[in-house]
Parts: structure tokens; sequence; C-alpha cells
């Protein structure tokens, strides 16, 4: 018997809405992904010297190209002599625009600055060793002085800087590394951490646990999935922080290793419930096969359940360090926010989604800040992504081997 035709025009309907609600879920991604990388690929095509602001130098200078980092050991005063950087033999002195007053009197420079310019180029050219950062705007056509070019931002010395100044002058450093290994530090002690402990538990609930105690497990791990990760983040700042610091004796106790025993306890819930669902599709007829020939239950544990089950088991550890890596603001509270390369667990470190977290509303929008932050978000994604495919190849697989 045939479907009334309002039946089917209704049914026509719901698959449309559904069609139209996956349609624009998937446009949004998409968007929000291009939008990423256009946000922050731009970074690449800018100077890192502040906007509005030149270097200059004496026009007798033969040092005419200089790069971030050479720019800061200058103004940090740890390279002193052009020598150093292909110039000259001649001492390094440094100037900043409130450094005029020091040498002309406010007469001299005028009411409204209007003289400034000029002093500025007659400062330029009296000196021979000078380096000034100075406006933009007060470089007029007869300046004497000769303008020195800085090198783009480029993504070796993005990905590979040891140094994240994001607003430092005269240039920015925008060096990831601390951060890139802040995150795989902490998350890589999560996941040590929180799989052994996992595993137990799936292997426990699956295999050894009466249904009774399994009915009453189960719901309090996942209730774990569902506390706000702020509650998280206050327990370490409260309990884990101060344990830390006492057991090893550290001035501070936002470490590295706070970080991955919150985001262990935070990834056990996705590790415990899927190494679990995949421990339980172990057939019935291997494990009494197993038993039958004399071995004893742990025997078929360890040598039937979990090599037949170890692909759903590895697509939990991966799911548990996709967890780890984008978690945010628990991390925020308890490792220290260093941007510095860490050489143990017992160091404060920064993960790049808490350096998002912590800079994206204090950064000018558009500006070198700005974008540098965006890329961290671009990398966050691909790292996101690489990890979500490899869950995908890993459960291909498992079918394909169940078939």
């Amino acid at each position: 018997m045939s479907k009334p035709f309002y039946k089917k025009v209704f049914e026509k309907i719901i698959e449309g809405i559904l069609a139209l609600s996956g349609s624009i879920t998937s446009l949004a991604v998409i968007l929000i992904v291009i939008f990423l990388f256009k946000e922050g690929l731009g970074l690449f095509k800018r100077n890192p010297v502040a906007d509005g602001f030149v270097l200059v130098a004496n026009k007798t200078n033969p040092v005419d190209n200089l790069n971030a980092a050479t720019l800061k050991m200058i103004f940090d005063q740890e390279v002193t002599n052009w020598s150093k950087v292909g110039g000259k033999q001649d001492s390094i002195i440094l100037f900043h625009l409130e450094d005029i007053n020091s040498i002309y009197t406010e007469a001299q420079i005028g009411e409204n600055l209007e003289n400034l310019p000029k002093l500025l180029s007659n400062v330029t050219d009296s000196i021979s060793g000078i380096i000034a950062f100075i406006p933009k705007t007060y470089i007029g056509a007869d300046f004497k002085g000769k303008i020195i070019r800085t090198q783009n931002v480029t993504i070796s010395q993005f990905i590979k800087g040891k140094e994240w100044f994001p607003t430092a002058e005269p240039a920015v450093q925008l060096g990831i590394l601390p951060l890139l290994m802040g995150t795989i530090w902490v998350s890589l002690g999560a996941i040590l951490l929180s799989l052994p402990l996992g595993l137990a538990v799936a292997i426990y609930m699956a295999e050894i646990a009466k249904p009774r105690v399994r009915n009453i497990f189960k719901p309090i791990i996942e209730l774990l999935a569902g506390i706000p990760s702020v509650i998280y983040g206050f327990f370490g700042l409260v309990v884990i922080v101060p344990l830390i610091q006492r057991l090893f004796n550290l001035p501070v106790g936002e470490t590295a290793l706070a970080g991955s025993i919150i985001l262990a306890i935070m990834a056990l819930p996705t590790i415990i419930t899927i190494a679990e669902d995949s421990i339980r599709t172990t057939p019935r007829s291997m494990k009494e096969a197993s038993l039958a020939l004399g071995a004893s239950r742990w025997q078929t544990i360890y040598r039937i359940v979990i090599p037949y089950s170890i692909s759903g088991i590895t697509a939990a550890a991966i799911l548990g360090i996709g967890r780890a890596v984008g978690e945010t603001m628990a991390v925020l509270m308890v490792t220290g926010n260093a941007a510095s390369m860490p050489h143990s667990f017992l160091e404060p470190v920064r993960t790049i989604p808490a350096t998002i977290a912590a800079e994206l509303g204090e950064a000018p929008q558009g500006g070198l800040h700005y974008q540098a932050l965006f890329i961290l978000g671009s990398i966050l994604f691909i790292m996101t992504l690489i990890i979500n495919l490899t869950v995908e190849y890993i459960s291909s697989k498992r079918k394909l081997a169940k078939r």
C-alpha cells in the first residue's frame, strides 16, 4: 500500500531540511578555515618593525639590511660593534626619539616639533655609529641618513625561532618553537599518564567488572567529560600545583607536569569510553576458545582481547592526544605561561591554545601580533586535522580487518 501524498511531501521536506543543515554546517566550517588562513598568511609579507617606524643609520655605514633577531641583539646591547653584523669597526650608538631632548633644547625642537625632522637628520649625519628607531613621519625629503631595511618575517624563522616577543621594539620576535614544544611536551606527558590508567579501567569495565559495578562506573566516567575545563583548572591550581611545588621543592608549581596531570584527567573519559567499546567488540567465540585451550582470564585478555582491539585502543589514545592538544583554559591556569624552551616537566611552559587565549584580546586588529596569533590557530588546526585523519585511517583499517 502506497503512502499518502501528504506523507511523501512531509518526508521530502524533512530530507531537504536535513540536507540543508548539513550543507550549512559544512560551509560554515570551510569559511572558518578560509578566514583563519586568510587572516594569518599575510604575516609573511610583513616587516617585523612596528608600523609607522623606521630604523636609520649614518649614510657612511655599509650595513643596509638586518633581520629581527640581529636587531634584538643590538638593542639589548648584546652586539655593540658594527663589525659583528657586517659593518666597519665602530661602536653601535642606540638612539630613540626621546633622546633628542638630551641634545637639543625645547626651543630648538620647536613648540609643535616643527624642527624635529631637521634635527634628527643632523644627529644621524653627525654620529657615524648611530642606529635610530624613529617615526617615519619625521623622515623628510632632505634626510641625511639612510634607512636600514629589515627582512620580512619568513616561515623558517617563524617555525624555528626560539623567542616569542610579539610586542618587542624595534622588531618583533615571532619564534613559535617554544610554544610548539610546550604544546607537544604537555600533550605527550598527558597521554603517557592517561593511556595506561585509561586502558586499565577500560579492560576492567569490559572484561572483569560485574554489570552492576559497570552501570555505576560508566555514568561517573562520562560525567567527567561534561565538567567545564575551568573547574579542572581551579582544581589544578589549588591542589596539583602546590603539591608539585612541595614534592619537588620548586620555586613555583606551575609547570608542564601540572598541565600534563590535568590534561590526563580530562582525557581519561575519551580514552576509557572508546577503548572499552573496542574491547567489548571482541567476539565471544574467540575468548571462549582461548579459555577452552587452558588459558587463564588474564592470558586471554593479554593475548586475544587486546591484540584484537588494538586499533580501537590506538584511536582512543590519538583522540586523547587531540583532547590535550586543543585544551586552553585549564592549561592556561596551571602551566606558568612561560614562552621558553622546555627542558624538563618541572619547568613552566606555554602552549599554543593558551597563547591565543591570553593574547588575542590585546592584539591590534590587522597588526603583526594579530596575524601571528591567527597563524598559531592555523597550525593548531593542522595538528588537529592530522590527528583526526589518523583516527579515520586506523578506524578504516580496523573495519577492513574485521571483514
